[in-house]
């Protein structure tokens, strides 16, 4: 079952999709634009992978990660479906990322790899945004690459592990003002989710709501403000993420 969190007339609500757009708890039917889109749980820890998939590694100049290449992100860098992420009018070259987000259920230290995925309660869709031009190690993103306020994109929906069932293999594409521009396959990830669960439990204590990012394909093109980006992964869902330029945000 597929469920979402949005904002409307002052109050937060559960909803879940409708073929007018989606439905809030309260049975009211809305069309997506009627609302705010908030991430579709309670976010807690953001862990992130690097080039965690090799054809990606490959654009990027780099070889096969022997090691997951880990980092973290605040909760100010999230924000939902449909929302606006600022594209710093400096920047030459910023890419989206279109990226499996595992969300974690069930608290865990320790976790092995066969009983990794009963700690996963289910999947959602990220958009991780990265600026090359501010990225001072290609092996190690730092804070002004991937912790930007509003450059991780969630959503729209949260689906329960269940519904996906194992191994989880779904096919991720981006469109960029409707031209496909990426396509991947989660059964290509150099690290497969088992295997992060049981290697980041092995030093940190992993909690409901915390959320893996799996890394992205091959295929980051430069965008621009005014860009509509659309990341897409099978049986989850369809993210929409505009870029907009330093002028809207007042800077």
């Amino acid at each position: 079952m597929k469920r979402a969190r949005v904002a409307f007339s002052g109050a937060v609500h559960d909803a879940t999709p409708h073929a007018e757009g989606l439905r809030l708890a309260d049975g009211r039917v809305l069309a997506e634009d009627a609302v705010v889109w908030l991430a579709p749980f309670e976010v807690g820890t953001i862990i992130a992978l690097g080039l965690n998939y090799a054809d990606h590694a490959k654009e990027l100049s780099f070889g096969k990660q022997e090691e997951p290449l880990v980092f973290l992100k605040g909760p100010g860098s999230v924000i939902g479906h449909r929302g606006q992420t600022r594209r710093p009018k400096d920047a030459t070259f910023m890419h989206y990322e279109c990226e499996l987000a595992v969300v974690i259920g069930a608290p865990g230290k320790h976790i092995r790899e066969a009983d990794a995925m009963r700690h996963v309660a289910g999947y959602t869709v990220a958009n991780d945004y990265a600026i090359r031009d501010y990225l001072e190690n290609w092996y190690r993103p730092n804070l002004r690459v991937k912790n930007r306020d509003g450059g991780t994109v969630l959503g729209p929906w949260f689906v329960e592990a269940a519904d996906i069932g194992a191994p989880v293999e779904l096919e991720l594409r981006t469109f960029v003002n409707g031209r496909q521009t990426q396509h991947g396959n989660t059964r290509d990830l150099v690290h497969r989710i088992p295997a992060l669960i049981a290697y980041l439990s092995g030093f940190m204590t992993l909690n409901p709501g915390d959320v893996i990012l799996t890394g992205t394909p091959e295929g980051v093109v430069n965008v621009a403000a005014g860009d509509e980006v659309v990341t897409d992964i099978e049986r989850i869902g369809r993210l929409v993420n505009t870029l907009v330029d330093d002028a809207l945000f007042g800077r």
